[in-house]
Order: structure tokens, then sequence, then C-alpha cells
């Protein structure tokens, strides 16, 4: 299993693709306030979320409090500025992945705390960065590959006409 903490999120469609890959994986979702959108079950309904249903979704009030709450442990940190390529972590089973906020990524404070936990993804120089749900998308199936996949279905069934 692994843990998605969403530090922040501001963008509603970024948490709902993160939401998807999480009803896809069995990845549990977190996250921190404040959140710049509204995740009711009204809103959620509207916004047509059918999977919803699917995620293990759990929220905090803040950094501290998620930390007291989860007294996470394995944690890994992704960001841009991070020196260590993703692939080269080793994730076990109920690891802790954390993201920060689309317009500015995780706290500094947070990163100079454990800076041999902080992951990026290569890019070229002159991008910033990949869009939040795809960063998540890669790193959790990253995560659950060198955990060998537990519980996914790895093969589908070919249709012959």
């Amino acid at each position: 299993m692994v843990n998605i903490v969403l530090v922040e999120p501001e963008i509603p469609e970024n948490t709902g693709n993160i939401a998807r890959t999480c009803a896809a994986t069995g990845a549990v979702l977190h996250l921190i306030r404040p959140l710049g959108f509204d995740i009711s079950e009204k809103a959620v309904k509207r916004a047509g979320l059918d999977y919803w249903h699917l995620v293990d979704i759990r929220t905090y009030d803040g950094l501290s409090d998620f930390f007291e709450k989860t007294g996470a442990k394995d944690i890994w940190l992704l960001s841009s500025k991070a020196a260590q390529i993703y692939s080269e972590a080793t994730f076990s089973d109920g690891c802790w992945l954390l993201f920060g906020k689309e317009t500015r990524g995780l706290p500094e404070e947070l990163l100079r705390q454990y800076p041999e936990r902080c992951l990026r993804v290569p890019m070229r120089a002159e991008a910033r960065s990949l869009n939040l749900g795809n960063t998540v998308a890669l790193v959790t199936y990253e995560a659950l590959r060198q955990q060998g996949f537990p519980q996914l279905m790895t093969q589908g069934k070919m249709l012959c006409w």
C-alpha cells in the first residue's frame, strides 16, 4: 500500500485526477488543509467523480495535525528542488509520498528536515515542473512496481474477434 499526501492542494481537477489514481491503485489519499476547493459529497457528485467511493480519503488541519495523527515515518518528499531522482529511492509497503501545493510545492522548512528523503522527477532545465497529477501517478506506480503491484490486476484479457 502507498499513502499519497497532498499538502494544501489548490486545483480541484488535479486532486480529482489523483483521487482516480488512488481508486485504481488502492492508495490512501491524505489531504492537508487548507484546500483550494470543496470536497463535500454534493461537490463531488456535481463534478461527476463516480469513483470517489473507491477512495480512502483522510483530511488534516495542517502538517502538525497530519504528523501527530499518522505518526508517518517512511516519508518521501517530492520536490523540483531535490537532488535525488525518484527511481533511485527504495519504496516500502506503507510508505508516505508527500506532494506540495501546485504554486509553491512543499514548505522549505519541511524539505530541510528531511534532505535525504527528497526526490525529484528528471526533466529539462527549462521546464518548471510536471503537472501534480502526473507526478503523483508516476511516483505512485514506481512505488507499487517495486512492491510487485500488490493486489492489483496485472494482466488484461484480450478479446478475439
